[in-house]
């Protein structure tokens, strides 16, 4: 500091002497030197400026007798802006920096000598904060001097900084606090600026909380303690929701999920429960929530996915009937997805299963995988992109249709019609479709 006020000394072209006193330079009256002042400032001739400028700083008149409008703030403004303008035209560093200091020398004289009553305390300090950030890379520990001004204005007056560039210098204190690690000066100024934020304050509490609660354990014990203020907030299940998934609480992540249901039993919500239930085998929940799924949403590939679903998990049941149902469904929603059609023979092959499962399988249930392949002829037909499908189920049912000598014996000739229904056995009653021999 010290070899910059003798530059300082220098650049003002003062004495020490002449710098002690505080009567206008040569004598002059107190109106014929603000004059020349403010002719030479207007003009931009800051070296002549800056001599008669400089005892009005010294001197601090509140008035000038003859000049009515006279304002000793406008003065420090002036001269402020004098010695910044100054630095910018320097490529000598330390000159600069002198200039600098100077202008800040203006700031704190002035915060000095007005009070409350003569000038905005919070604008010119606030000026100050933002000259030190603004030449931060001129100042040493300039950027620190500044946020140390806002935080300082923010203890004093949360409103107006929060309130400031749309709350620029609030994200900016807030981000700093964040990036020092200052955890709970960060938390005690979201409470602050938190209901008062316009949205690109609220953006910047989401980043830093998310910043300060990274640890899951501690994400999960924070949007918990939030929740019990607004135990309806959708955002906060859902990201608890997904942070116990992630660490395979699954039994809490359910909880969450059937909260989110009670708040809001949309589509999505709704199909999480679904696959809760599936994933747990719970079939008869599983389809009482899919089938509500299917009922709020009228997106066709949804519905035909949902449909088909139901119909599985119906297969899943035994209860075989209701799954073909729920598969021939899925093919009035889209005829030429071959998945359905896949489904159907899936189901009569399990059919056929169930019906022998405590006897021997006969020519009267190997009929029935004839059937079983017509649909999976069908599901090529309208889609041959489940060919290989086709052809790897083919290879399993080939081998157990009816063979030479049980056609000859029940006399069916090929292409001959026959009904699989329950003429035979009555587990086949509820087809009552017709195939033919192959």
């Amino acid at each position: 500091m010290k070899r910059y006020i003798a530059i300082l000394l220098f650049v003002a072209g003062f004495s020490s002497v002449a710098h002690a006193q505080s009567e206008p330079p040569y004598g002059m009256s107190e109106i014929a030197a603000y004059s020349i002042f403010y002719d030479n400032y207007t003009q931009g001739d800051y070296d002549m400026a800056l001599q008669f400028g400089r005892w009005m700083l010294e001197k601090k008149p509140r008035t000038i007798e003859g000049f009515g409008r006279f304002s000793l703030p406008t003065q420090y403004n002036r001269m402020r802006r004098i010695y910044t303008e100054k630095a910018d035209l320097q490529s000598d560093p330390a000159l600069k920096e002198a200039y600098l200091d100077s202008a800040i020398y203006v700031f704190e004289d002035a915060l000095a000598t007005f009070s409350e009553d003569e000038i905005d305390v919070f604008e010119w300090t606030f000026n100050k904060g933002q000259f030190y950030q603004r030449h931060s890379g001129n100042i040493d520990g300039g950027m620190d001097r500044a946020l140390e001004i806002y935080e300082e204005l923010f203890e004093s007056h949360p409103g107006r900084l929060t309130e400031a560039a749309d709350g620029y210098y609030a994200r900016l204190l807030l981000n700093n606090y964040v990036s020092n690690g200052e955890r709970q000066k960060a938390l005690d100024m979201i409470d602050i600026i938190e209901p008062i934020g316009g949205a690109e304050v609220q953006s910047a509490i989401s980043d830093a909380r998310n910043e300060i609660f990274s640890d899951p354990e501690e994400r999960i014990e924070f949007i918990e303690s939030q929740l019990a203020d607004t135990p309806d907030n959708e955002d906060l299940l859902n990201e608890l929701a997904s942070l116990f998934e992630a660490q395979g609480n699954r039994d809490r992540a359910i909880e969450v999920a059937q909260r989110l249901y009670d708040v809001n039993p949309n589509f999505t919500h709704t199909r999480k429960l679904a696959d809760y239930a599936k994933a747990d085998a719970q079939n008869e929940l599983a389809n009482r929530y899919l089938k509500e799924a299917l009922e709020k949403t009228d997106d066709r590939t949804i519905r035909r996915n949902i449909t088909l679903e139901i119909s599985e998990v119906y297969q899943n049941m035994d209860q075989f009937q209701n799954a073909r149902d729920y598969a021939r469904q899925a093919i009035a929603i889209d005829g030429n997805w071959g998945e359905p059609y896949l489904r159907i023979s899936s189901i009569y092959a399990a059919t056929i299963s169930r019906c022998t499962r405590n006897r021997t399988i006969d020519r009267d249930d190997r009929r029935v995988y004839w059937l079983v392949m017509d649909y999976l002829d069908r599901a090529r037909d309208v889609d041959p992109s489940v060919a290989n499908t086709v052809r790897s189920r083919y290879a399993t049912y080939e081998p157990v249709v009816p063979s030479t000598q049980d056609k000859f014996f029940r006399d069916w000739e090929t292409g001959q019609e026959l009904r699989i229904d329950g003429s035979a056995h009555q587990c086949y009653a509820w087809i009552n479709e017709t195939t033919r021999v192959r």
